[in-house]
């Protein structure tokens, strides 16, 4: 394994550097006076904002981008062996990392490095526990999975020992951390064109507790089915959070909603009343989600009013239940939604928004997770008054597994919803302008690019 030391600046150079996760991290090394190179498929305001501060940037991915003087090479798990940049690299004996390990040795560089993991919730988390930190002028590098328009982007560079980033289960790339706090939100079945069942993915999430030192601290939420389960083989601080103030040190009581959906609650430590937190978004999800930001930033020692200065000025990062604007008066909001578990969050969120009719315009997110949780889909879609569904964004995917959304469109006809299903996103913007009137909302839902139907009608 290549170490990135932060005394001993090095040329890195990224194949695929335009990705948001990969541009974040190419951001922090430049920041530590590092050489920075790379390559993708196009140009972008990533890579825009990366050549702005000096990196080289190259169009074509192609052999002759990698010259022999380069210390080290960084690809992305979308990178095949073939991959010209990356089988002249290792012919020239150039060392390489994936992007999952590049992260794990650039936290090995700070005191301490907060990881925030679970099927879902993660940007949110990441964003609330950075507006906590910058409140009380914590100056951390953050690495977030959206755009947090506080910080200007997906990245921050700061100048203190504090690094905070999400940690995605996918492919196990958690497993290349060097976390000293870890935060498990929730453990749900996904990504099951890798792992073989949910078993696997708690498999998965204990070894990545078990990368904890024995100094280290575990936050987990107790509403995880037998979380005990996830630290029962370490030696790390646990730390509890959740809906059951019998088995959560920090929980939530006399939750309320305001106008806009956002919840405001009585913040419980160790079942005692604590003050009033209120939360800048939307939904009852984002109350479980603050907790956990909430233990993190009291075990790193920041005071309760910080913290509720932090959270109450938190709106949200983009796609996150996210207002685009209004068409004939119906309300357009986008959501990054894409497994059961987030829908239903979502739907539950809009309830609490003024609004007469709900309309759900899903996009599913990969054969295999569709396939894989077809019911689920269709039980957490049906809580929209009318959903219109779009083709699956097939992602890193290709179409063998006989599905389509014509299969989900059935399911929710099934549990006696009304359903369409259109292949192309000007027929659903089409119909929406026929069919949705004032005072409707209409949540564009997907993590594909189903946002474009949502500003195309709030920019006609």
């Amino acid at each position: 394994m290549y170490h990135i030391d932060f005394n001993n600046p090095v040329h890195v150079h990224f194949i695929g550097i335009g990705g948001i996760s990969m541009s974040g991290l190419a951001h922090i090394l430049i920041g530590r006076h590092f050489t920075v190179s790379g390559s993708d498929s196009h140009e972008s305001e990533l890579t825009d904002a990366l050549e702005k501060e000096g990196c080289t940037c190259s169009y074509k991915q192609e052999a002759s981008n990698i010259h022999p003087d380069y210390d080290v090479v960084v690809y992305t798990a979308a990178i095949s062996d073939s991959n010209p940049e990356l089988a002249r690299a290792r012919e020239l004996g150039i060392p390489t990392l994936t992007r999952a390990e590049l992260l794990g040795q650039l936290m090995k560089n700070y005191k301490v490095a907060v990881n925030v993991a679970g099927t879902h919730g993660k940007t949110t988390t990441t964003s609330m526990i950075t507006e906590i930190l910058l409140a009380g002028n914590c100056d951390p590098t953050i690495s977030v999975g959206g755009i947090l328009h506080s910080i200007g982007g997906n990245v921050r560079v700061g100048k203190s020992d504090i690094f905070v980033t999400e940690a995605c289960e996918y492919t196990n790339s958690f497993l290349s951390f060097y976390p000293t706090i870890d935060v498990i939100l929730n453990v749900k079945a996904d990504h099951l064109d890798f792992f073989k069942d949910i078993d696997d993915i708690r498999h998965s999430f204990k070894l990545f507790t078990e990368k904890l030192p024995k100094d280290g601290t575990l936050i987990i939420n107790t509403d995880i089915d037998n979380y005990e389960y996830f630290y029962k083989d370490t030696d790390c601080e646990v730390i509890t959070v959740g809906s059951n103030p019998a088995t959560s040190r920090y929980s939530a009581a006399d939750i309320a909603y305001d106008s806009a959906g956002c919840c405001s609650y009585t913040l419980l430590i160790d079942n005692k009343p604590n003050g009033t937190i209120k939360l800048g978004v939307p939904g009852k999800h984002n109350v479980y989600n603050s907790l956990a930001a909430i233990a993190v930033a009291i075990k790193l020692g920041l005071d309760l009013e910080t913290i509720k200065k932090g959270l109450c000025g938190f709106s949200g990062t983009d796609r996150r239940f996210q207002k685009k604007g209004t068409f004939n008066g119906v309300t357009v909001v986008d959501d990054y939604a894409h497994h059961p578990d987030e829908i239903t969050a979502t739907l539950d969120s809009a309830k609490h928004f003024p609004h007469n009719r709900t309309w759900c315009v899903f996009q599913p997110h990969t054969y295999s997770r569709t396939k894989a949780l077809l019911g689920d889909f269709a039980k957490a879609l049906s809580a929209a008054d009318i959903v219109v569904l779009a083709d699956i964004y097939a992602a890193r995917e290709t179409d063998n597994l006989g599905i389509s959304s014509a299969d989900l469109q059935k399911a929710i006809g099934e549990l006696g919803k009304e359903c369409y299903y259109f292949h192309s996103f000007e027929e659903i913007e089409k119909f929406l302008l026929k069919n949705c009137i004032n005072g409707d909302l209409l949540i564009t839902m997907g993590a594909g690019d189903v946002y474009k139907v949502g500003e195309a009608l709030v920019n006609q």
